[in-house]
Order: C-alpha cells, then sequence, then structure tokens
C-alpha cells in the first residue's frame, strides 16, 4: 500500500507517540497545529487536514466535507453525537469512507462504573459513609435496612450495545433480572429484548433503568416527565450516555416526588450543570463528571486499538467498531 498521511488531533504523552508511531511505521503522521486537550475536545480546522488520508481523533465536519483525500476517520470517543445525523452519514456512505469509534476502549470503564453505581445504591453508601451510627442505635438499624439485595430485582438497558453487553457480563453473578431495550432489536442479544411497543411496561417493572441512550434527534429528551411516570415508583435511574437524552427538570421532580428514588449520573446536559440547577439540590441525586470511560493508560489503551484498526485498514479487513 501507499504511503498514507494520518491526521492525528489526540493528546498524547512521548511513550504513547512511540507506540502510534512503530504501530504506523511506513507512513506519515500529520499533527494540528493547534492540539485538542482531551478526547472529548473538539478539534479546530486544521490547513494540513487536506493532505491527510486517514483522521484520528474528532476531526472538524466541514474539514472533513471539504477534504478529497479522506479514506478512512476513525474516532477517538465511544459516543459519535456530532457526527450521527442523515446528512453525515449519507455523505460518508455516497463518498466510501468508513467510520469506527473507539467503543471497545471504553466499555469495560463505563460497564465497571455503572456496576459501581448500582452497588453503592443497593448498599446505600452515600448514607453509610455520611453516618456516625452507634452499633444497635436507631440510626444504625434504619442504615442495615436500607439495604436491598440486588438477587431477583429487574434491570432495564437502554442502549444495548458495546457497554451495555459488558454490563450485562458483570451482571450476570448478581442473580439480576436482565431487559435490553432496542429500537430495532437485531436478534443477535444475549438478554430478552423489548421494543418501543413494550418500553412503557419495562419501564413498570423495572428497578434499575440505565440509560446509555447516545445523543441523537430521536433521542433528546427521551425521558421525559411522561417517560419518567411510567416508570416503577421508586426504582433507580442511571445516565451514563448523553445529557442531551433526559429532561433534567422533570427528573429533579421526579427525584423530589419519589417516583424516581434515586439517580446516578456521569453525565449531564450542560456539564457540569451551573450551582443553581435543581439536581444539585436533590439529595438522592449522585453526580460524576463524565468519567464513566476513564481508566489508567486510557490514551495507550485508545492509540492501541487505532493501530490494530489501521492494520486491519491496511490489509483489507473489516474495520472493528465500525459505526457508518
Amino acid at each position: 500500500m501507499n504511503k498514507l498521511r494520518i491526521f492525528v488531533d489526540l493528546a498524547t504523552t512521548p511513550e504513547v507517540l512511540a507506540i502510534l508511531r512503530e504501530g504506523t511505521r511506513g507512513h506519515d503522521l500529520v499533527f494540528p497545529e493547534k492540539p485538542v486537550t482531551s478526547v472529548l475536545a473538539k478539534a479546530e480546522a486544521d490547513p494540513q487536514f487536506p493532505s491527510a488520508d486517514i483522521a484520528f481523533g474528532q476531526p472538524d465536519i466541514q474539514a472533513i466535507r471539504d477534504s478529497e483525500r479522506l479514506r478512512w476517520i476513525h474516532i477517538s470517543t465511544s459516543g459519535i453525537t456530532r457526527y450521527d445525523n442523515p446528512e453525515f452519514r449519507g455523505l460518508m456512505a455516497g463518498r466510501g469512507i468508513p467510520v469506527s469509534n473507539s467503543a471497545s476502549v471504553y466499555q469495560e470503564a463505563c460497564a465497571q462504573h455503572t456496576l459501581g453505581f448500582i452497588l453503592a445504591q443497593a448498599r446505600s453508601l452515600p448514607l453509610a459513609l455520611a453516618t456516625r451510627a452507634a452499633n444497635g442505635s436507631p440510626a444504625w438499624h434504619a442504615l442495615r435496612a436500607s439495604c436491598v439485595p440486588l438477587k431477583g430485582q429487574t434491570v432495564l438497558i437502554l442502549g444495548y450495545g458495546a457497554i451495555g453487553r459488558r454490563l450485562v457480563e458483570l451482571l450476570s453473578p448478581l442473580g439480576m433480572k436482565v431487559i435490553a431495550f432496542r429500537r430495532h432489536p437485531r436478534g443477535d442479544e444475549t438478554v430478552p429484548v423489548v421494543g418501543p411497543d413494550s418500553l412503557d411496561a419495562a419501564l413498570g417493572s423495572a428497578d434499575h433503568i440505565i440509560n446509555i441512550l447516545p445523543d441523537s434527534v430521536e433521542t433528546r429528551g427521551y425521558f421525559n416527565a411522561a417517560r419518567f411516570s411510567t416508570a416503577k415508583p421508586g426504582s433507580v435511574f442511571y445516565n451514563i450516555g448523553r445529557g442531551s437524552t433526559v429532561d433534567q427538570t422533570a427528573l429533579a421532580d421526579a427525584l423530589s416526588s419519589r417516583q424516581v428514588s434515586a439517580a446516578w449520573l456521569d453525565v449531564t446536559d450542560p456539564e457540569p450543570l451551573p450551582d443553581s440547577h435543581p439536581l444539585w439540590l436533590q439529595p438522592n441525586c449522585h453526580i460524576t463528571p463524565h468519567v464513566a470511560g476513564g481508566h489508567t493508560n486510557e490514551a495507550l489503551t485508545l492509540v492501541h486499538h487505532f493501530v490494530d484498526n489501521f492494520a486491519r485498514f491496511t490489509q483489507g479487513e473489516p474495520l472493528k467498531d465500525r459505526v457508518m
């Protein structure tokens, strides 16, 4: 294969850069004049981009439209929000440009983060960590009684992709009943699947509602007041998908009324929430600052994933985590 130019708008360390260079030996790496600060940051248009055959990171959409050389795009995140629309998908399909993402890089960390949320809720950890109660006191007995065994409880996962599949594996030893929601079931799911016609019934039976939906025109505000009203009273809501998929005022109301007994959020809209937002005032709402996918040597894992896919691309093999 002829020498390829790879545009990389990813913040790297010398160690990670060395692995990237080794994995793409014989080809040219091109870096932007203004490096991005994180894998979530949107890259700016760069004058070197038109010379690139491959883009790795969060490439500017207009630069992609203007490019006459681009042959493959690899997104450095699991989410592809800014690219996930009919116009962009049509452009990529029309020009025959494959697009892959990094779902495999973040599925383990995101699934473990969600499991941590579930366990913390079941064991009343926020209350336990804030309580100094003597053994045998009323507060001590109340704290012990608030811990709920997970065995036999029902989990509903909305957005059954790489993260959802891994979460199912982690939940399996706990003896929970797991159901997945998909707008278009594929038949390869490892758990029972419900579609849109059965979602209200599934929400009404679920003790734990886990939202991993991506941001799109169809999912924005997906969890609104009407949907929360159909949830099982006292259920727990988790969001590790995108903040835009939730009407956060409706969630705050559901928490205040105890229709939803608790919420665990890794994503919000915006991020971070303003100090005056009502969700901060809810003692049963727990928020982490969009760190579910983070892990030690994250950039290293990300580059290894790209290098593996680069080998597949150059050898004409199917790309891993292809989304378009």
